[in-house]
């Protein structure tokens, strides 16, 4: 860790200033020690009041719109830790370093012919200029791209607990099915994550009680009550890396995603699946949904439909219906129950007619 560094200062709504102080770690060590030493100071203030910086592409907009407000940045990308950077193929499995870049992921040869479901979403997320830039580390942890959040001068749980949910009754086109609450309907817009949790991986963190691993789905919380805490995450754990266990299924993988256009787009439905198959019989099934749900969603009642059975399009649509079992529609947002379990069934006929790269 670096002291000293550099002050700075966000516009708020009105144009006026936010200092907030900037700083630099050079390993990992010295990153959650800088982190948790300044929420110490600041009486065990919540996580947002220090932050890690590496990519910025969503923190930096955030502060901009004034809805996050760190007094505390901490710029990452200068550990040169291997663990943080290093994208490692091998018997046992992937191992992705939490400050590789999206494209560096999704480019990756090895990833492309063993993990493609991996480099797809990475792929078919946001533009090039940002995937340049982006980590893979903070991109599990982007935040909803709800328009009411994103605007102060609505009333958002999220953003300000107990406000009050204006999506609720407002436009919510873009809003959550799967597992929303009646204090937050805001959808997780992530693609990568959606195929991290089809996969089983496995997230290593560093924090004040030294390292520790975590199943991905463990990562984010449903937003029940409290939907301005979004993770799991205590303050000043930082991810490391990701870990992917190999697998027959994960070659027979693939990442679809439908939205309103082609390109620079976040997904109205999208689903990750992977397969192995004994012919046509469905030997291992993971499949994990994005679009409208609330966290990245693993439907765990899908892959129990098929597990034993031809992979039909008739039991897809059966798997697909369990999916969504669960979704609880608003005004505007019925459509992405169907909508997503079409995308599923697709996702599914197309994996089984895959031709793996030798």
């Amino acid at each position: 860790y670096r002291g000293g560094g550099a002050s700075g200062c966000s516009l708020d709504a009105e144009g006026l200033m936010r200092p907030f102080n900037f700083t630099f770690a050079t390993d990992p060590a010295g990153a959650v020690q800088a982190a948790t030493g300044a929420a110490a100071a600041a009486g065990g203030a919540a996580s947002g009041f220090v932050q890690y910086l590496a990519g910025g592409t969503t923190l930096i907009d955030l502060m901009k719109l004034d809805v996050m407000r760190p007094a505390q940045l901490i710029d990452i990308t200068r550990i040169a830790s291997p663990q943080l950077h290093a994208i490692d193929i091998g018997p046992q499995g992937l191992r992705i370093g939490a400050l590789a870049t999206m494209r560096q992921v999704a480019d990756h040869a090895g990833v492309r012919r063993d993990y493609p479901v991996v480099a797809q979403s990475l792929q078919l997320a946001a533009s090039q200029q940002l995937r340049n830039m982006a980590r893979v580390g903070g991109n599990v942890l982007q935040r909803t791209r709800c328009a009411y959040f994103r605007d102060t001068s609505w009333p958002c749980n999220k953003r300000t607990p107990g406000a009050g949910c204006a999506a609720m009754e407002g436009e919510n086109r873009w809003h959550a099915v799967l597992g929303a609450s009646d204090q937050c309907i805001a959808s997780y817009p992530g693609d990568w994550a959606t195929a991290l949790i089809a996969l089983d991986t496995t997230v290593n963190l560093v924090g004040s009680g030294g390292p520790r691993s975590i199943p991905f789905a463990q990562l984010h919380r449903l937003p029940g009550n409290t939907p301005h805490i979004e993770t799991t995450l205590a303050p000043g754990d930082l991810i490391t890396d990701f870990v992917i266990a190999a697998g027959a299924h994960t070659r027979r993988s693939l990442y679809l995603k439908v939205r309103d256009r082609e390109s620079y787009e976040f997904a109205l439905a999208s689903a990750a699946v992977a397969l192995e198959l004994d012919g046509d019989t469905v030997r291992q099934v993971r499949i994990g949904l994005g679009g409208p749900v609330a966290v990245p969603w693993r439907a765990r009642e899908a892959e129990a439909l098929l597990i034993g059975k031809p992979l039909t399009e008739a039991n897809a649509t059966a798997a697909a219906r369990a999916a969504f079992a669960a979704a609880k529609p608003r005004t505007h947002n019925a459509f992405r129950i169907p909508l997503g379990q079409q995308t599923l069934v697709r996702a599914l006929l197309q994996a089984k007619t895959m031709e793996l790269v030798a």
